[in-house]
């Protein structure tokens, strides 16, 4: 059987996102919130198949879109990448509403989205500017110590932003391009480090991206310069919306950023986002938690449609 699924393609401050709108089915059991995993185990070779080689590459962020059912209610999105599902992306709300935007789809104004880790409010302006209302964000451990091997020792902040980070204030190799390697090697190493210590995000998630972030780098202009490593060990070329969330919840919880505030967060590449956040409030278990906003702009790259064998399908294995 030859499948067939059409796609639009955008990039957002350099990072790809790539949106489809047809030819997985919506989740059957209680929609996105609980659903999300038993349609990765029923569909996750065919999402993989969708970004990975030969149709995608590393870097390439998966969206999978369905459409409000009823005038009023909120769309669905479950965005994933080259080695699994993801809980939230920032970069990817942004390129999501281009891309229904250069399809017609939505007008400018607020568009709820249901994700697997909460709705999300995202605002398409006139200009295509896009400002994302994510979910809740939060820090979860303050200067947490570890020994990396070939490294030395690495202080950071375990902190929620829709998904799970590592974040470090860095001193070491400056945050450019020209270092890719070297500091793609110390956030794998950190991972690892993390990983065999058994440090974890809430209730044991596994912290699956670092972030490393230094004012030293910035362009003038801007707050901090910001790499950050993905899960699927491919470095995100945009400021990463999910990280300056948790970034944020950082920044808050010390008290060096107020409510309404602009941050202006800078990946790798030079690509910036704002950054803004609002009180949120306490949960159960006396977690403070604030409420991140992120601004962005994606431009739209392709549309088309992608062509899969199920055949093919028994090479796609996520981890």
């Amino acid at each position: 059987m030859k499948r067939r699924l059409r796609f639009v393609d955008s990039h957002t401050g350099g990072e790809p996102t790539r949106v489809l709108l047809d030819g997985i089915p919506r989740p059957a059991h209680g929609g996105i919130g609980d659903g999300w995993r038993e349609l990765a185990a029923e569909h996750g070779a065919l999402l993989s198949a969708t970004v990975n080689e030969p149709r995608g590459s590393d870097i390439l962020v998966g969206a999978v879109y369905w459409p409000p059912l009823d005038a009023g209610a909120a769309g669905e999105v479950l965005f994933f990448n080259n080695v699994g599902l993801l809980g939230m992306c920032g970069h990817g709300t942004i390129g999501l509403l281009a891309s229904l935007a250069e399809l017609g789809q939505i007008a400018p104004g607020v568009h709820e989205l249901h994700t697997p880790v909460g709705t999300v409010r995202a605002q398409l302006r006139d200009d295509g500017e896009v400002v994302v209302d994510n979910v809740p964000a939060y820090r979860h451990r303050r200067g947490v110590a570890i020994d990396v091997a070939g490294h030395g020792r690495v202080v950071g902040d375990v902190a929620w932003g829709g998904n799970w980070f590592f974040i470090v204030e860095h001193d070491g190799d400056r945050l450019e391009l020209a270092h890719r390697e070297r500091l793609t090697e110390l956030c794998w190493a950190i991972r690892a480090e993390l990983r065999a210590r058994g440090i974890s995000g809430r209730d044991g998630a596994e912290i699956d991206h670092i972030e490393l972030s230094s004012a030293r780098d910035a362009t003038p202009g801007n707050d901090s310069r910001n790499f950050v490593l993905c899960p699927g060990k491919a470095y995100d070329r945009s400021p990463c919306g999910t990280g300056t969330s948790a970034r944020l919840a950082c920044l808050a919880a010390d008290g060096v950023l107020a409510p309404g505030q602009v941050w202006r967060q800078e990946s790798v590449t030079g690509s910036v986002f704002e950054g803004r956040f609002e009180p949120g409030g306490v949960d159960a278990a006396g977690v403070a938690w604030i409420r991140p906003r992120i601004t962005g702009r994606a431009q739209v790259t392709a549309v088309g449609e992608l062509y899969v064998d199920d055949a093919e399908l028994a090479a796609y294995r996520w981890s």
